[in-house]
C-alpha cells in the first residue's frame, strides 16, 4: 500500500473540527529536515481571517517544540486516523529533547514542496504560513476562573496564527 497525498482547498476539508482538533488532537510541527520537532495538541481551530484561511494554534513556552515555533515561519498541523493514537500520546507525553520521537513512534517526516515537515502517517495536514504570535495575557481573561484553573504557574500558551497555505489529504492506494 503506497499513501498518496492530494492537494485540496480548505474549503474542501470535511472533518468536523471540533472532533479533529479535540478529541482526536493532532501533531504541530516546526522546522526543517535536519532541524524539527513536534509534539501533540488538543487546543486551537480552523477558520477565515484577515482574508485568508487560518488555522490558530498554541504551545507553552517551556515545551521544546515552542524553540521551534518561534524560530520557523512555518508549521504544519498533522491530523490522524484513531489507530494513531498511541504516537499521539507519546508525542504528547515525552519531550524531543530528551528522546527520538521518530525512532521511537515510527512516524516517517515527509517535506511539504516549501521544505516544512509533516508525517506519511497523516490523513490531513494543513501547512500554515505564520501571520501573528502573541502570549495569553491574564488581565485579557473575562472569565478569571480560566487562568487560575488552567494557568496557576501563569505558563500562558503563545497563541500562532497561520494562514493555511496548502492542505494535503491522504489516501491509501
Amino acid at each position: 500500500m503506497t499513501k498518496i497525498f492530494n492537494k485540496i482547498l480548505p474549503e474542501q476539508i470535511t472533518d468536523n473540527v471540533f472532533t479533529a482538533l479535540r478529541k482526536d488532537s493532532f501533531l504541530i510541527t516546526a522546522g526543517n529536515k535536519t532541524h524539527f520537532n513536534t509534539m501533540t495538541a488538543g487546543w486551537g481551530g480552523l477558520g477565515y481571517l484577515w482574508y485568508k484561511p487560518v488555522s490558530y494554534c498554541f504551545v507553552r513556552p517551556q515545551r521544546y517544540t515552542f524553540e521551534f515555533t518561534e524560530k520557523y515561519d512555518h508549521y504544519t498541523l498533522c491530523f490522524f486516523d484513531k489507530k494513531y493514537k498511541d504516537i499521539l500520546d507519546y508525542c504528547g507525553n515525552y519531550s524531543g529533547k530528551n528522546v527520538d520521537k521518530m525512532k521511537e513512534t515510527g512516524l516517517i517526516p515527509v517535506e511539504t514542496e516549501t521544505g516544512n515537515i509533516y508525517f506519511e502517517q497523516a490523513r490531513l495536514v494543513l501547512e500554515c504560513r505564520k501571520l501573528y504570535a502573541d502570549f495569553i495575557k491574564e488581565h485579557a481573561f473575562t472569565d478569571v476562573k480560566i487562568p487560575e484553573k488552567v494557568y496557576p504557574a501563569k505558563d500562558f500558551h503563545m497563541l500562532y496564527i497561520g494562514e493555511i497555505i496548502s492542505c494535503l489529504s491522504g489516501d491509501i492506494r
